[in-house]
């Protein structure tokens, strides 16, 4: 697999220097780590994937615990022979891939991290690729749905609000506790009815 890949950063060099860890991983650090929003990946030529064949793409941070995980990127094919991935903050988040490319972590680099490639079926990565892209939707689902819910209690509370005196001259915006029990029952009522309401607020 010598050859076979290149990575390059923004505003630097391409880097070609992969090194096979075994018959299907090859691995590559990346100085200066923490400065890097997006890499791009790709076949240079010198040799394709095996028919059925495709690459599966990590990155991790080697430095940041004595086992680091690694992060499922995404993957590379004869298909699709060039890809972009963002990486900025993923430093910061656990991976979720453990044990991989073990023979070449004992020496790097302070402030590098390690991007590796695995050889695998095109089935096996479509199937990981197909788990990441659900878990990521899942979660901004739940990200928009907090936002909407807490929108929704915000207006809710804010037709109810009134002035009170606070004693120095002045006076406060106050909601009766009242509101918030009657905004709680309605939303309870309309879960029941249907679990996705929130979808259909104008917050």
């Amino acid at each position: 697999m010598a050859g076979m890949f290149g990575l390059i950063v923004a505003g630097r060099l391409v880097q070609t220097d992969f090194c096979i860890v075994s018959e299907r991983e090859v691995v590559i650090e990346i100085a200066d780590a923490e400065s890097i929003n997006h890499l791009t990946l790709f076949l240079t030529g010198v040799s394709p994937f095996p028919v059925g064949m495709a690459g599966a793409v990590f990155i991790r941070w080697p430095e940041r615990s004595e086992s680091p995980n690694w992060h499922f990127l995404g993957s590379l094919s004869n298909e699709k022979p060039s890809v972009i991935f963002k990486v900025a903050q993923l430093n910061k988040a656990s991976g979720s891939s453990e044990k991989m490319f073990s023979n070449n972590m004992e020496e790097i680099t302070h402030g590098s991290a390690q991007l590796g490639i695995q050889v695998e079926r095109v089935e096996s990565i479509e199937e990981k690729c197909a788990a990441e892209g659900t878990a990521a939707s899942q979660q901004s689902t739940l990200t928009e749905m907090g936002w909407k819910i807490a929108r929704y209690v915000v207006t809710h509370a804010e037709s109810y609000s009134i002035s009170v005196p606070n004693g120095e001259g002045r006076s406060i915006e106050v909601v009766p506790l009242s509101a918030i029990h009657d905004w709680f029952k309605t939303f309870s009522r309309r879960f029941e009815q249907n679990p996705n309401f929130w979808r259909s607020l104008n917050n």
